[in-house]
């Protein structure tokens, strides 16, 4: 895909989906950033898409309704004239043991990372079905794409990561009549949380057979190289540092 003039919609618009939205911008896309308590990250982001003489849009949903799901898809059509590719970012990431999980925990992160990215993706397809295709970006997990749920206290999110990839399979075979390409990107070590330590940073550098953190950039690498493909469809990628092979 030709990335110059087209228009891209992420959901999850702070860290790394305002540097995926900064390089999309380098390419000559416009952006709407879909942002659900994070305004002031996201108006940020917009800010660097605004930089590189790209237009961009700042929406708020909460993606845990269904109907904001699609209203924020016909919000940055009606915003940005069109859509052309769709980033489902937004997700859920807390830990809590086993025993203490509630429904609530488990519909947080189901509604958000996976029905999220299905009702996104099925408000989307109509319109780059009507301009003759588009391109659909859903974010898993380096665990749920290597089946190691390593870590105790994400069960719901594992869950959902590994539904995304599902979902992926299935949505690249139901659009691919239409031109409409569907890959997944499954992050490893990309970037710490706001809480990690010293020694949590480098136990995770000493783990992963590149010996560094991946940072922000090299999760918008993957995604510009989905967007360029024409023909790879179905797809999960791991950016990891090769962390599986461990």
């Amino acid at each position: 895909m030709e990335l110059h003039g087209r228009v891209a919609l992420i959901t999850g618009a702070k860290r790394i989906g305002a540097v995926v939205a900064e390089e999309l911008a380098r390419r000559g896309v416009d952006v709407a950033l879909a942002y659900s308590r994070s305004q002031d990250e996201a108006e940020a982001a917009a800010v660097r898409v605004r930089a590189n003489d790209r237009r961009a849009a700042v929406l708020q949903a909460d993606l845990s309704d269904p109907d904001a799901c699609r209203s924020v898809v016909a919000s940055a059509v009606q915003e940005l004239g069109k859509l052309d590719i769709l980033i489902n970012m937004a997700s859920v990431y807390k830990e809590r043991p086993f025993d203490d999980l509630r429904v609530s925990d488990w519909n947080a992160n189901i509604d958000v990372d996976l029905r999220a990215a299905f009702l996104c993706s099925q408000a989307a397809a109509p319109y780059m079905r009507a301009q003759g295709g588009g391109r659909i970006v859903n974010f898993s997990d380096w665990l749920a794409r290597s089946g190691r749920p390593r870590y105790r206290g994400f069960l719901p999110y594992y869950v959902a990561k590994a539904g995304v990839m599902a979902l992926t399979e299935a949505l690249a075979l139901e659009l691919a009549s239409d031109n409409i390409l569907v890959n997944a990107i499954a992050p490893g070590p990309i970037l710490a949380p706001p809480a990690t330590s010293d020694e949590e940073f480098r136990s995770v550098e000493q783990a992963t057979p590149l010996g560094r953190w991946g940072g922000e950039i090299e999760i918008a690498k993957a995604v510009i190289s989905l967007l360029d493909s024409d023909f790879i469809t179905g797809e999960t990628i791991r950016v990891d540092g090769g962390r599986h092979v461990r």
